[in-house]
């Protein structure tokens, strides 16, 4: 008993820190994120192997999808970071609860990192008026299309979020949308009461609840 209650806080340190250094190598995360994603990690795998299996799932496809159209997204992204590295308070944003909210989280990762690279009129969630690429709360069809693989709810949460509580204007200078106002940046929606870190948490809180409170309903 006391040898098997020893192997799995073991598989749970080697994966862990595997995943930890291979994501600091290829930038997926900064020293901060790598630190606490290892501990989320560690957590995960050790209370079970599948909300381990979870994660690593949901690190993995967000990774791939973040990593892929880079050029693209360097141009339209003011706020683009090579590799799409991510710190500390991005991971305990998206991973804090993610077992629980795990189509939250992946749908919304999916939606953004595909629906910013496709052809199409992006359009504002509560007009429907059209935006320009980066703007928060702006969705594509693509964009949905890969939201509703994974949690379509969680993601129109944070894109009603993104289009009211946070805010997006275009800086004439650098000819990008941005995410906090100035001389040069004409607003184009939302107010400055969340960033993107703020509203990821709060949609995972929301999406945690009405979950929770559809449960009751339905079963």
């Amino acid at each position: 008993m006391e040898e098997k209650s020893l192997i799995r806080p073991f598989i749970s340190l080697l994966i862990s820190t595997a995943i930890a250094i291979r994501a600091l190598k290829r930038k997926s995360l900064n020293l901060s994120g790598a630190f606490l994603g290892f501990l989320v990690m560690f957590m995960h795998f050790y209370v079970s192997y599948r909300f381990g299996a979870l994660l690593l799932v949901f690190f993995f496809t967000s990774s791939k999808l973040t990593k892929y159209g880079e050029e693209k997204k360097r141009i339209i992204d003011a706020d683009f970071k090579e590799g799409g590295q991510r710190d500390w308070i991005q991971v305990l944003a998206n991973s804090g609860i993610a077992t629980a909210l795990y189509a939250c989280c992946n749908g919304d990762t999916w939606s953004s990192e595909l629906g910013m690279l496709s052809d199409a009129q992006p359009r504002l969630i509560t007009t429907f008026k059209p935006v320009r690429k980066g703007t928060n709360g702006g969705v594509t069809t693509t964009g949905l299309v890969a939201a509703a693989a994974a949690g379509l709810c969680g993601s129109l949460i944070d894109s009603v979020l993104g289009a009211t509580v946070q805010f997006s204007g275009f800086c004439t200078i650098r000819n990008k949308v941005v995410g906090k106002p100035g001389p040069t940046v004409r607003r184009i929606s939302g107010m400055s009461i969340l960033d993107n870190n703020g509203v990821n948490l709060v949609s995972v809180c929301l999406t945690t609840l009405l979950t929770a409170i559809a449960c009751l309903y339905l079963f």
